[in-house]
């Protein structure tokens, strides 16, 4: 299939954003009675990203989406489409196709038909129709597939269905709602390996909704975090693991630790800090004592939740690498000093630049 730009994997972030913008947000807003769902969201998604609206169950990713989509009108701001605005224009007329959490197959009809409903509707003739929904079934890997009926498929070959019935359409940008959320763990990481690989394959830009902070993290170009109906932080996945702006960033995405010292407030993540042994090095580290309250064995990693002397707790995590540290290391009740190194300790809710803890 011929994608409407660059594979997204082959270029680089500077790349990305001088590229054109295939969706701005101006001022986007959305009330339901005395329910903000959406307040003054601005955001420009480049052609060619993978871009994922991230955040929990109420924070407005969803409804972004649906009035992205047409779906929902807003009661302010605007929405725009490869520079057009398009925020009074009905879904049908927009540059965008939707893939959602429950496929939205018709059942009476094979794979093929499903694919090619959207070509008929637009009246393409049958040559071109073909040629479309063979391209699109090899896209997902599924050749040989379309004579069957969405019920005698699995669940992440019906959602492979339900991705060819969208991009066979050649959208500007492609929707998609939580489309892994009714798959099972192994699954729904198989599938977002292929989403990206399809996705980089075609070019189209993908705007993708979920809570889940690993698939955000697996797959996205860029991530924008909602909370409360706002955006709290834009950036790529680095950026927002590694770097977090605020508390709730950092507490959403990941194992964080917020502690405040002399004023200050910072985050740690749980895997940059040190469960130190007697005699173990402390050079560089800010150093702390505490007490083990609890133990989690985890297969790979043992997590631990300390109760800091200074105030306030945190998690660390320990790789169970040639033996299980949770036998080797430490239990509850024990007395133990963590460390961390300066440059891990990043202030959020104030100054956002690498600080040492104080």
């Amino acid at each position: 299939m011929t994608g409407t730009a660059a594979r997204s994997s082959d270029l680089t972030l500077e790349e990305r954003e001088a590229s054109p913008i295939d969706v701005r947000l101006v001022e986007l807003g959305k009330t339901y009675g005395d329910v903000v769902a959406v307040e003054r969201v601005d955001l420009e998604i480049h052609r060619g990203e993978f871009f994922t609206l991230l955040g929990p169950s109420g924070s407005g990713k969803t409804t972004t989406l649906r009035l992205i989509a047409g779906f929902e009108e807003p009661d302010r701001g605007r929405v725009e489409l490869g520079g057009r605005d398009v925020t009074g224009v009905p879904p049908y007329d927009r540059e965008v196709n939707t893939v959602f959490q429950d496929y939205a197959l018709f059942p009476h009809m094979t794979v093929a038909q499903n694919i090619e409903y959207g070509l008929r509707v637009r009246k393409l003739d049958k040559d071109e129709r073909g040629r479309r929904r063979d391209e699109a079934l090899e896209m997902v890997q599924l050749a040989g597939y379309g004579s069957r009926k969405p019920g005698e498929l699995s669940g992440g070959q019906r959602q492979r269905v339900a991705l060819a019935r969208a991009i066979v359409n050649h959208p500007r940008v492609l929707l998609l709602d939580e489309p892994l959320g009714a798959l099972d763990l192994k699954l729904r990481e198989r599938m977002q390996t292929e989403l990206k690989r399809i996705q980089d394959a075609v070019g189209i830009t993908f705007l993708y909704v979920t809570h889940d902070q690993d698939e955000a993290l697996t797959m996205s170009d860029r991530i924008a975090v909602f909370n409360n109906g706002r955006i709290e932080q834009v950036g790529t996945p680095v950026d927002v693991y590694e770097r977090p702006l605020t508390p709730f960033v950092s507490g959403f995405v990941g194992i964080s630790n917020v502690l405040v010292r002399d004023g200050r407030r910072f985050t740690i993540r749980a895997e940059k800090v040190r469960l130190l042994r007697e005699g173990e090095g402390r050079d560089r580290l800010v150093v702390e004592g505490g007490v083990i309250r609890h133990v989690a064995y985890a297969g790979p990693v043992t997590r631990y939740e300390v109760e800091l002397e200074g105030g306030g707790e945190l998690q660390a995590v320990r790789q169970n690498v040639e033996t299980s540290s949770v036998e080797e290391l430490a239990q509850r009740g024990q007395a133990v000093e963590v460390g961390w190194l300066p440059e891990h300790a990043v202030t959020v809710g104030g100054d956002t630049e690498r600080e040492g803890a104080e």
